[in-house]
């Protein structure tokens, strides 16, 4: 390899295998803590329509919003932080805006807001903050961290006034923003339709797009073997076909074909088809945990194939990854998890980040 190349950063992939039924198993704690999805992926060998209990699922995700032109403070203000806020489950992720280059906010569900920041709003803005950890050797951008759970920021407080008098007169920052709200089946979206009202917005469904596959080479997988130390490909190898299968490249491309080509890892097997399901949207991880648990139940009936594959990436400018961890863009923005799930409940986690991301947890 050139020394280019070999200079050329990596990413960060950390592996986890256990088992669904295992009750230290963190699975979820995963799911939920990936608060970001634009996109899902599900692929199931020898298969060739999306069953009833998946459909059904996927249906339920939840709408989301497009909000145009929305200044930040209004998500601060006392009612919309009362009532929508502080209990939980409203996720809002600026719309457009890029973490190398423009200002980018996030509300997560912990009642949390994430500021992403240059240099100059930082310092017109007046608030406590600290260095991106993607700065070189000057600091550049700076990331603001406000807890509204927190005793000390209580509405009406002198650190709550701060940060409302901040954004609303101090730097006024306005942008589209993304908006989703994890439904309890309860009437409580009142503040959430009133901001609504007074802006031009959109309600959209997730899309969803379906394929059939035909005579597909796979990697030959075994459910004790994560590290590819027992006749299966390793971790990378697995990733990268995967990668190549939701692409629509070819894996049986011989060495002589072409200047770059890609082989299907050895061993492998051949499947006579698979599905490849995808919705694409502001995905929330509660509808990303059911389709999860709808997944586990697919083996509960005998299947010809013995595993099955769910890809979930998040937002490449989404200022966090897993829970209030700092995402650095860099090259590509890599920020995804995916679970390989086997019909006797084991599982496989891949969840790679960037390579100056902090490590996932």
């Amino acid at each position: 390899m050139s020394p280019e190349l070999e200079r050329f950063p990596r990413n960060i992939l950390v592996c986890e295998r256990s088992n669904f039924l295992n009750e230290k198993s963190r699975h979820g704690i995963h799911v939920s803590k990936h608060y970001f999805n634009y996109k899902v992926s599900i692929f199931i060998p020898e298969c060739g329509i999306l069953p009833a209990g998946l459909s059904s699922v996927i249906k339920s995700f939840n709408s989301y919003f497009l909000v145009q032109k929305l200044p930040v403070y209004k998500l601060i203000e006392e009612v919309f932080l009362d009532e929508v806020v502080k209990k939980g489950g409203f996720y809002a992720l600026s719309h457009k805006t890029r973490i190398d280059e423009d200002n980018t906010i996030a509300f997560l569900p912990s009642g949390q807001m994430i500021l992403s920041l240059d240099k100059d709003t930082y310092e017109q803005l007046g608030l406590e903050g600290k260095p991106s950890l993607y700065n070189h050797r000057n600091a550049r951008r700076y990331v603001v961290t406000v807890d509204f759970t927190d005793k000390s920021m209580t509405v009406g407080g002198k650190r709550y006034q701060r940060v409302l008098l901040g954004l609303k007169e101090r730097v006024p920052l306005t942008c589209d923003f993304l908006l989703s709200r994890y439904s309890t089946g309860t009437d409580e979206d009142g503040a959430l339709q009133g901001l609504l009202s007074q802006y031009s917005f959109e309600v959209i469904r997730p899309a969803q797009y379906s394929q059939t596959l035909r005579i597909v080479p796979c990697p030959t997988l075994h459910p004790s073997d994560l590290q590819g130390k027992a006749g299966s490909c390793d971790p990378h190898q697995f990733l990268e076909w995967l990668g190549s299968v939701n692409m629509g490249i070819r894996c049986d491309n011989s060495a002589s074909d072409f200047l770059s080509t890609y082989v299907c890892p050895e061993p492998q097997d051949s499947m006579s088809q698979a599905l490849l399901y995808t919705i694409t949207g502001f995905l929330i991880p509660e509808d990303i945990q059911s389709l999860l648990q709808e997944l586990q139940r697919y083996f509960d009936e005998p299947k010809f194939s013995p595993w099955l594959s769910l890809t979930v990436h998040g937002f490449v400018d989404s200022p966090v990854s897993w829970g209030t961890m700092e995402h650095g863009f860099l090259s590509s923005g890599e920020n995804f998890y995916n679970f390989v799930c086997f019909k006797n409940q084991d599982y496989w986690l891949h969840m790679a980040t960037g390579a100056l991301d902090g490590c996932p947890p």
